[in-house]
């Protein structure tokens, strides 16, 4: 398993900072000082190293969300206002992504970066695997129970897609801001999210 996870740490740091097709396999058993058998026997191909990466850091992004919900919902008795569930939906990405620490944000890049370019194995993935939101659907029913379940899934589909251009366009916010709103405190990125996309919940339903 050391081998496995040197291959999988060093193909992060490096699909991190450069895009997927710009990293070799040699690249990355020069960064994990192993040979090219190690990453054939332990993944296949290097599509295979991306999807298994992205399955890993999924997992452990969606775990730190269940335990937020479930916390805000033990704190409110079952039923935890909108804003919180919101709060555990959007907090452990962004915080990852804005962390001073290397090693988290590596990660959040790394997740950020195979939602940029996907390839085919992540996106069959990625659009099927929807199970860790079922449980934010069901919250957000009991939170706003005027909404039908469409209505609910939508508003969840559209919020998801605020939070990712927020990380994904940082720098086109700067320019066209000129400066005007700073990323530096992920707490406060949080909030504008959840300020912009919490009053959609509320409008009369499309439906």
């Amino acid at each position: 398993m050391a081998t496995k996870d040197a291959i999988l740490n060093a193909a992060e740091r490096l699909f991190a900072n450069e895009r997927f097709a710009a990293v070799s396999l040699r690249d990355i058993t020069r960064e994990a000082s192993v040979n090219l058998a190690a990453v054939n026997y332990h993944f296949g191909s290097k599509e295979l190293l991306v999807l298994e990466l992205f399955k890993l850091r999924s997992i452990e992004l969606n775990r730190e969300r269940a335990q937020l919900l479930k916390a805000a919902e033990a704190a409110a008795g079952g039923t935890p206002p909108l804003r919180d569930v919101l709060f555990a939906l959007v907090a452990p990405p962004v915080r990852d992504w804005l962390s001073s620490d290397p090693a988290v944000s590596i990660k959040a890049r790394f997740l950020v970066r195979a939602m940029i370019e996907s390839t085919p194995e992540v996106r069959r993935l990625h659009e099927t695997e929807v199970g860790h939101l079922q449980q934010f659907v069901t919250a957000l029913a009991r939170s706003m129970p005027e909404l039908s379940h469409a209505d609910i899934c939508l508003r969840l589909h559209f919020t998801l897609g605020v939070m990712h251009y927020a990380m994904n366009e940082r720098k086109r916010l700067e320019m066209l801001s000129k400066g005007a709103w700073d990323y530096s405190n992920p707490e406060d990125v949080i909030a504008w999210i959840i300020d912009f996309t919490a009053p959609g919940f509320s409008t009369s339903p499309a439906s």
